[in-house]
């Protein structure tokens, strides 16, 4: 399907204003937690960004990422919280086997997975991995999966037609495996069914940092950047039972680094830094796609914006959490913000 052309971003914004209420304030009352718009949640324990936040097990779970120290980044850390929605808090669950950071978190018959991303060494920060591991919510541990056929990070996974997705992200692309610029943008889709991992079909544009969603079983992949090219608006769809791919409508803005989430038929898009000549910026926008139209809308600006965050969908809110306020490993923040359609 061929996109359709869309409206400036400031007619969309007059569109959605009758859409949400403004930002209220973090409330123990119930019809504040109903009302639309933005409020705050409970604050993560520390700094975090390049996190991949997953729901498993009604509670989010947050594992990995680059912790800071008076706003910037120090390294990356094993620690692994998971946030109660009946009681509100973040609860110290077991560390990861290592410190990574940009590692994927999904939930998969009923067992949570931590997949690829990075750790660092006296060699270099930005060392790719491959390897796979389970947490046994009984046992509080983690231990060893079938690890990537390849090393693997800054890509996108979810869940769909009973396999587990690992699509798009960073490969190294040659010997040396230490630095970023020791890897290179694919496109490549790998496919796990608890015991073994497969390829499939290739996603349409290779690409990193994009953000993703899964709508009526398709696998919605938006956003991203190449290392070359900056930015992308690309809106690439994957249907796992014909194993292709085809476009829909481009994200109004071109967002790197964003956080995406999906409630019903409809994706959610948040934040992501772009850089430039002055060091970049990071975006306040926030977008809501409608599969049945396919068709973007602006919804409020997020009150904090942020970049390297995660949102995760959880009892019809949306949680955003954590992420950087200034591009790169600058401000690294501990908020998290609650969006409610």
């Amino acid at each position: 399907m061929a996109p359709k052309p869309l409206s400036r971003r400031s007619t969309l914004l007059m569109t959605a204003a009758g859409l949400a209420a403004g930002w209220v304030p973090a409330a123990g009352a119930d019809s504040a937690r109903r009302q639309k718009g933005w409020r705050n949640g409970q604050s993560l324990p520390f700094p975090v960004q390049e996190i991949y936040p997953a729901l498993h097990a009604g509670r989010i779970h947050l594992a990995g990422g680059f912790i800071a120290e008076d706003g910037r980044i120090t390294g990356p850390t094993a620690m692994h919280h998971a946030y109660d929605p009946a009681s509100g808090n973040w609860t110290v669950k077991a560390p990861l086997p290592a410190a990574r950071h940009h590692p994927q978190l999904i939930s998969y018959r009923g067992r949570l997975y931590c997949i690829g991303g990075y750790e660092a060494g006296e060699q270099g920060g930005w060392q790719m991995r491959g390897g796979v591991w389970r947490y046994d919510d009984a046992e509080d541990a983690w231990s060893a999966a079938p690890a990537m056929p390849v090393p693997n990070g800054e890509s996108i996974s979810e869940v769909a037609d009973g396999l587990l997705f690992v699509i798009g992200g960073r490969h190294p692309r040659a010997d040396r495996n230490l630095d970023w610029n020791d890897q290179t943008d694919v496109a490549t889709a790998w496919a796990f069914d608890g015991s073994k991992w497969f390829d499939t079909a290739p996603m349409p544009t290779a690409r990193n940092s994009a953000a993703s969603g899964v709508i009526n079983g398709y696998i919605h992949v938006i956003g991203g950047r190449t290392v070359g090219g900056g930015n992308l608006a690309r809106h690439e769809v994957y249907d796992p039972a014909s194993d292709r791919w085809e476009h829909r409508a481009p994200m109004p803005k071109a967002q790197g680094g964003l956080a995406a989430a999906a409630i019903g038929h409809r994706l959610y898009a948040f934040g992501g830094e772009y850089f430039s000549g002055n060091g970049g910026g990071v975006y306040p926008d926030a977008w809501v796609y409608d599969a049945n139209r396919d068709r973007w809308s602006a919804i409020p600006d997020m009150p904090r914006p942020r970049h390297g965050l995660g949102a995760v969908a959880l009892g019809g809110d949306i949680h955003v959490i954590g992420g950087a306020l200034r591009a790169s490993g600058k401000d690294t923040s501990a908020a998290v913000e609650i969006y409610t359609p």
